[in-house]
């Protein structure tokens, strides 16, 4: 009997969870491709107006409708440069999103059951409860914060700099209150509360725009400014570690830097693993490497790998960032920290002994530390390939007296699709919150100077070999932020806990 009673109930709101992933689609198009991000407003609210009665199968099948479309680029990743056969590639592009999914299924059923023991309107838990479960996101398993619903309001030139305040992760929850006021408004239960709903929602949004307007307005004392120069090489990822296509390589970055130097440029600035071999060691190759600066007369960034040998005679190898002098001399190193995994180190290696990493590069790497490197009496802070979707890490760096942020990466195994735009939208938010210039640099696009208002200068096409020199200021504007970080998030991640104990607490 309670067989045939589920079963019936399964029929009966399949339904209900279409409406679920109609959500997640809508949300979907709020980011590239689609790029449309006012969806934001309302991606939600049909996934709320019918989410009451089967809460976790509605938020999972709302998070898997919105991260297959987000990050159908991963199939691209894993069956042109990581060899896996297009069967397995779909499998495992699946089982993340189904992972991430579980972030907004348990999400939204603690929201509900909140509701119904605690007596918390929606309004006040499940924005709560969805930044707590951003946050988690984007630390859990290394952690993946890919997509942050917050995202959506990077081209909302006046919304977005509320990036400033409380980060991504206030603008998630500014999103999440708007759809749940629309969804209380389609139920009309009271008049009153829908008055009061659209009172609120014009308070925040109006609230929001002024601060903006604002925050742009506000300039500051002068600050210094650095020419730098983006040196996009455009070099196949084939033929990246290839050594037959080295020389072809270095004559490449070479003729596109003499080009910047003609331009003013005082920094030139090479992308991730732009020198595809061991730059400390004296060879023909990093001689050639060497030479550029002479040459230009300009200093040079340049990524490639690194070692360091250990105490037991073992190495210990990087992905790392080289600034050489005008003279050639290096001035310093900085070693990437937050790793991809199975990309540039395989999780739990012990345990997991039968998996090779997903892409080819030099042994496993070691994460390093935040070392800004020096320059002209400034600090620069590197962030290499997607460092950059991750607050908390851009923060520490500015923190740790960084005047300018670099971003080098190389976006190729990304090939055309919407990956780079996303990566660079979610770099942009970085300048925003912590009121800083980033230079990004990538081997195949999208290279540009980012402002700290989040604007993009000297974009660069997808795919095309060149050089843009643009004028940075050195040195971060004020920043709430910056100063006292996610203090949003973890305020979010108490609640969530204290009300998980009451609820437990209600229940037995």
């Amino acid at each position: 009997m309670n067989i045939s009673r589920r079963l019936n109930s399964a029929v009966l709101f399949e339904p209900k969870l279409l409406v679920a992933a109609l959500s997640g689609l809508l949300m979907a198009g709020a980011f590239p491709p689609v790029g449309q991000g006012w969806l934001g407003f309302v991606a939600l609210a049909p996934l709320l107006l019918v989410a009451e009665e089967r809460p976790f199968a509605s938020g999972f099948v709302c998070g898997l409708s919105f991260f297959a479309p987000l990050l159908y680029w991963l199939n691209i990743v894993m069956t042109s440069y990581g060899g896996l056969a297009p069967f397995f590639a779909v499998v495992a592009w699946l089982m993340l999103c189904a992972y991430l999914s579980l972030y907004f299924a348990i999400a939204l059923w603690l929201a509900f059951r909140f509701q119904q023991r605690l007596k918390l309107p929606l309004l006040c838990s499940l924005p709560i409860l969805w930044i707590a479960f951003e946050y988690l996101r984007g630390l859990v398993l290394s952690g993946f914060p890919w997509g942050l619903l917050g995202y959506a309001a990077i081209d909302m030139e006046n919304l977005r700099q509320l990036a400033d305040v409380f980060g991504v992760y206030g603008l998630s929850g500014l999103f999440v209150v708007i759809n749940v006021i629309l969804a209380d408004l389609v139920r009309r239960r009271s008049v009153k509360r829908g008055v009061l709903g659209l009172t609120l929602c014009a308070l925040l949004l109006v609230g929001g725009l002024f601060y903006g307007r604002q925050a742009i307005r506000f300039t500051g004392p002068e600050l210094p400014r650095l020419n730098v120069a983006l040196v996009q090489g455009n070099i196949a990822q084939q033929h990246k570690w290839d050594r037959n296509y080295r020389q072809l390589t270095l004559d490449k970055y070479r003729r596109l830097s003499l080009e910047a130097a003609q331009t003013g440029a005082e920094l030139l600035i090479w992308p991730e693993a732009s020198a595809p071999f061991y730059l400390q060691e004296e060879s023909t190759d990093s001689r050639q490497v060497r030479q550029v600066p002479r040459e230009t007369g300009t200093a040079l960034l340049v990524g490639g790998p690194s070692y360091e040998m250990r105490a037991d005679k073992g190495y210990d190898y990087h992905n790392s960032a080289f600034l050489l002098d005008r003279d050639g001399q290096q001035l310093g190193r900085s070693d990437k920290i937050h790793l991809v995994p199975f990309g540039e180190y395989v999780p739990f290696a012990k345990v997991l002994f039968f998996i090779n990493k997903l892409v080819s590069g030099v042994g496993d790497f070691t994460p390093g530390t935040v070392e800004p490197l020096s320059f002209k009496h400034h600090d620069l802070g590197v962030l290499i390939c997607y460092e950059a979707i991750f607050p908390a890490l851009a923060r520490d760096y500015v923190r740790n007296g960084s005047d300018l942020l670099v971003n080098i990466t190389n976006d190729a195994w990304f090939g055309r699709s919407s990956a780079p735009r996303q990566l660079l939208d979610m770099t942009r938010m970085r300048a925003i919150e912590n009121r800083i210039w980033i230079a990004r640099a990538a081997n195949t696009g999208i290279s540009a100077l980012i402002s700290p208002t989040g604007q993009i200068l000297h974009e660069t096409p997808l795919f095309e070999a060149i050089s843009v020199t643009g004028s940075v200021e050195l040195g971060a504007r004020p920043s709430f932020y910056r100063e006292q970080g996610d203090i949003l998030p973890l305020f979010c991640l108490f609640f969530s806990l204290v009300s998980i104990l009451l609820y437990s607490y209600k229940r037995r």
